[in-house]
């Protein structure tokens, strides 16, 4: 009994020593950053078939804070550059999102709620608004940031409903052809975060 008890402390012992260290990862003060590298995509369905439009032009920028917490930001891409492996459709979605009009999808953080921490990952909910097509809409995507040596990670998923942006010519040829309104949409941003004081 005693051995089993004594290895039951130990296991909690070490189990709160590494929610502890985990912890003092989420409350660390972040530097501010800017995307390095990234990607926006969607995942569509539509009458002929599911498929997924992305891009790598992605451009953002995220403040720097006390703690994971006090970190704000926003990333954007332009519309045209996001492909679908589909020459035609791509046309067919620049027009339906008016990309001149229109030219960026962004998204704007105006807060980060930390949640379960493993190591040097955090499971996050960010919550800020999408600004597409025009639209302004409140959005709240679950994330998962993970806290690296000169920088951060931030991998997501949302779904949205394109009309609730306005988007429409979703169907075409009499109701033959349909896109679906719902989509869901991914980030996974590299942000590149210099300590304070570097060249």
């Amino acid at each position: 009994m005693s051995m089993n008890f004594q290895g039951g402390a130990i296991l909690l012992l070490v189990a709160g020593t590494l929610f502890a260290a985990g912890d003092v990862q989420a409350q660390r003060p972040i530097p501010a950053g800017s995307i390095r590298s990234g990607s926006l995509s969607f995942d569509g369905h539509a009458t002929l078939g599911d498929f997924t439009g992305t891009t790598s032009s992605v451009t953002g920028q995220m403040t720097g804070g006390a703690t994971l917490a006090s970190v704000r930001g926003w990333v954007e891409a332009p519309v045209r550059t996001l492909v679908t492996g589909n020459s035609r459709r791509d046309k067919d979605l620049n027009k339906s999102m008016q990309s001149d009009q229109y030219p960026t999808i962004r998204f704007e953080l105006a807060e980060l709620v930390p949640g379960e921490v493993r190591g040097d990952s955090v499971a996050v909910t960010l919550r800020g608004n999408f600004l597409i097509h025009g639209v302004r809409q409140p959005a709240s995507i679950p994330a998962t940031v993970v806290l690296l040596p000169g920088g951060v990670r931030v991998r997501g998923a949302v779904p949205l409903s394109l009309k609730s942006f306005k988007i429409g010519g979703l169907t075409k040829m009499l109701g033959v052809l349909k896109m679906h309104d719902d989509i869901l949409v991914h980030l996974d941003l590299s942000f590149e975060c210099p300590p304070p004081g570097a060249p």
